[in-house]
């Protein structure tokens, strides 16, 4: 680290990129992005930018070589192997390591990596024929949930598929990539656990979760306190998981929960996640300054919450973008706080979140709809 300001190098200008450097202002740390736009969420916020791009293995190592003092990432689009070749050539950590983030960008190695662990997850199976898929369901029954290994995320790469879908499954493995088969699990409600872990051991978890998703995509988080026993189990498994993967930085647990009470792991993401975003205004400490905290091995922020019940809500691109009078109203509803990422309209993205605060994650989660609904969220 340099003797002055600290620098953190971060891999994408997206809105993770953004409240990054937003969290750094009050820290005193600098954040460069690494970002081909120079309207990128993170430039737009006053993040100084670097040109160059993800894919490129060479652009990786020269802006690990640009001044920063260690690099990190505002998402998990890079490849593995250029992720291995930047490690290899950096003059500074690369946090968390690619080991570390395989496990987030390649599902089969994931399912492969947890069960090693001895965690829970759903039954799997590698496939890249139809009657291996269907192999499989004689097996775990149908529908099956075929997962593209790497690239998917918000419902991308994933296909819920019956017995009838022989044609649709067959061109989905036709189109080249690694796959896996799943059982659908029969789940009683989704959790997510945020973790966060420094190079030197210490590590920390925020309260867990609950999660609501649709159509792959996180639509909305709630948060209370106390948690209950299987919310405290997935808070255990999550440090657990921090330390088995060496982490440097902030870990989103995403598991599913039985109606029995089991909890079966499903995706890890080594990044702040749209899941930690209610951390911003309902904890001690939130998710992207603990991120800098971590990757610079800093102490470790106090997780605590700070309210009763808090919840998160996506702002999506609606039908049209809305005007200065729907932004009023959204203002106007109390006990919320309004993050908007700079993005230009577009129906259906994630332009930005609404954190509310209550006496239970019920009104939060009224709050929090209202603002959505005034801006005319999807």
């Amino acid at each position: 680290m340099s003797d002055d300001v600290p620098v953190v190098g971060v891999v994408g200008g997206g809105q993770l990129a953004r409240m990054l450097h937003q969290a750094a202002i009050s820290l005193g740390v600098q954040v460069v992005v690494l970002d081909p736009d120079p309207e990128c969420s993170a430039a737009l916020a006053g993040a100084r930018r670097v040109d160059g791009t993800w894919t490129s293995a060479d652009d990786l190592v020269a802006f690990a070589r640009s001044g920063v003092d260690v690099v990190t990432f505002d998402h998990e689009l890079s490849a593995p192997e250029d992720l291995l070749a930047l490690e290899a050539q950096s003059p500074v950590p690369v946090r968390p390591a690619p080991a570390t983030k395989l496990a987030a960008q390649d599902k089969l190695h994931a399912r492969r990596t947890f069960a090693a662990l001895g965690l829970a997850v759903p039954a799997f199976a590698e496939v890249a024929t139809w009657d291996e898929v269907t192999a499989f369901a004689s097996g775990h029954g149908w529908p099956v949930v075929l997962k593209s290994a790497r690239g998917g995320y918000d419902g991308r790469g994933v296909w819920i598929l019956g017995e009838g879908d022989a044609a649709e499954g067959a061109e989905v493995l036709a189109s080249g990539g690694t796959f896996l088969a799943e059982e659908r699990v029969a789940i009683d409600h989704e959790l997510a656990v945020m973790v966060a872990r420094r190079p030197s051991g210490e590590v920390r978890a925020w309260p867990p979760f609950r999660t609501t998703q649709v159509d792959g995509i996180c639509t909305d988080v709630t948060i209370a306190s106390p948690a209950t026993t299987s919310e405290q189990a997935a808070v255990t498994l999550a440090l657990d998981l921090a330390t088995q993967l060496d982490l440097s930085g902030v870990m989103a647990v995403e598991l599913f929960v039985t109606g029995g009470g089991d909890i079966i792991i499903n995706e890890i993401a080594c990044r702040p996640h749209n899941s930690g975003h209610v951390t911003m205004d309902a904890c001690i400490t939130g998710q992207f300054e603990q991120h800098l905290r971590a990757v610079l091995d800093l102490p470790l922020g106090d997780t605590s919450s700070i309210v009763p019940a808090a919840a998160m809500v996506n702002i999506l691109g609606g039908a049209s973008a809305w005007d200065a009078s729907r932004l009023a109203a959204a203002l106007a509803v109390e006990d919320t706080t309004l993050h908007l990422y700079g993005k230009s309209h577009r129906p259906g993205r994630k332009l930005g979140h609404v954190n509310a605060i209550a006496t239970t994650p019920h009104e939060a989660l009224h709050h929090a709809r209202a603002v959505a609904d005034a801006l005319g969220s999807a």
